[in-house]
């Protein structure tokens, strides 16, 4: 993830179109099976990962058809949020600057990272979709659900998870759009803080800079494998120990 360390000589406000306070309309079954029908199939197929012997025991396997997928999201197009005729003769790091400065106090997360690390958290992610993550608050943490189906990635809190299964809505919910992948080598990254009673913005900004780590990073992407693919084998306290976290 990159952030542009300058500001361009164009005032972002004229490069970025106006913005509602929300990228998307958010609905409170994010967590329930997809409705698209094309995707029906593949998600069955593609089931939460089984066994979780150790996960099922704190209740976090509710149900057979824990986090399938989620109601498709209805995120802006990114012309209605940046002027994309008027930016694309700009350089990558002018236009991550003005997204960066655009978001700064909104209430939202406006972040970019290489075209490169992007593709490689989509492969990924297509095979391990699901992810936890400790967020570290005073003298505890918090442990947090990743549902990553990009260009989509959603946050909620474990114990919510644990609560209220497929019905739990999402703390923050991140797009990413790709529109200049190949013409800058850039992705940008907007993310909504839904709740923020639960999340504040620099827990957000964490989140989602620490769960890409774990998808991009060859070593912590093993962690990602193992809670997917050999549940039976995963210690939460190798991702605290990943992320130098006290195992309290």
């Amino acid at each position: 993830m990159r952030r542009a360390s300058r500001i361009i000589s164009l005032p972002a406000s004229n490069l970025i179109a106006h913005a509602s306070s929300s990228t998307c309309a958010v609905n409170k079954h994010f967590f329930t099976t997809l409705t698209a029908q094309q995707n029906h199939h593949n998600l069955h197929q593609q089931s939460f990962p089984g066994d979780f012997l150790k996960w099922g025991s704190l209740g976090f396997l509710r149900t057979s058809s824990f986090a399938t997928g989620f109601a498709p999201l209805k995120p802006k197009p990114l012309g209605s949020i940046i002027d994309v005729e008027r930016v694309k003769d700009r350089s990558a790091e002018d236009i991550a600057s003005a997204w960066d400065d655009f978001h700064l106090g909104r209430g939202h997360i406006g972040a970019s990272m290489k075209a490169n690390l992007y593709h490689l958290l989509e492969h990924r992610a297509a095979e391990c979709r699901y992810f936890v993550i400790p967020l570290w608050r005073g003298g505890g943490y918090t442990t947090m659900f990743a549902q990553v189906q990009t260009p989509h990635m959603l946050f909620t809190g474990l114990e919510d998870y644990k609560a209220k299964g497929t019905q739990a809505a999402p703390y923050f919910a991140v797009t990413y759009y790709n529109e200049f992948a190949e013409s800058k080598d850039m992705v940008l990254i907007r993310g909504d803080v839904v709740m923020p009673s639960k999340l504040s913005d620099s827990e957000a900004k964490w989140l989602l800079e620490t769960t890409q780590s774990f998808y991009v990073n060859d070593t912590r992407y093993k962690l990602v494998e193992r809670f997917n693919r050999q549940t039976h084998d995963f210690e939460f306290k190798d991702v605290l120990q990943a992320l130098e976290i006290p195992n309290l």
